[in-house]
């Protein structure tokens, strides 16, 4: 198997898309990263809406793990704004499945089979093999 093309330079902080080498630090998560200057602006802003936050929100009745988060969500934007957010998500996304399929590259170098790949991701040996392989 040949060795995963994802390097340390391919590190972009996944709020902002800054590059590793453009922060100070960069704290990765499962899948995501955030540079320094981020956590910056959401200490910021936490700090800013801390009394905003103690008044319910008109979805507080619900179960708590169907609760939509309070972020600038579709709804309180226009056509223009959610289109023009669009490549960031998809940018987002296409990061993580990177990082994921660099993870499964590690364990198939490992020699770890489809099938437990497959269970730990919840899916068929088939379905990760398909996903991951590289192969048609």
């Amino acid at each position: 198997m040949p060795a995963s093309s994802f390097t340390e330079q391919d590190i972009l902080c996944s709020f902002c898309a800054k590059s590793k080498s453009k922060v100070e630090k960069v704290i990765a998560g499962p899948g995501v990263y955030i540079c320094n200057e981020c956590v910056d602006l959401c200490v910021a802003i936490l700090a800013e809406t801390r009394v905003a936050t103690e008044r319910p929100s008109p979805d507080e009745s619900a179960p708590e793990k169907e609760r939509v988060p309070d972020i600038p969500w579709p709804d309180g934007m226009t056509d223009e704004e959610i289109l023009s957010h669009l490549p960031r998500v998809a940018a987002a996304s296409a990061r993580v499945e990177a990082d994921l399929k660099a993870w499964v590259e590690q364990l198939r170098g490992r020699g770890v089979t489809w099938a437990r790949i497959g269970a730990a991701l919840d899916m068929t040996r088939q379905s990760a093999w398909e996903r991951f392989s590289g192969e048609e």
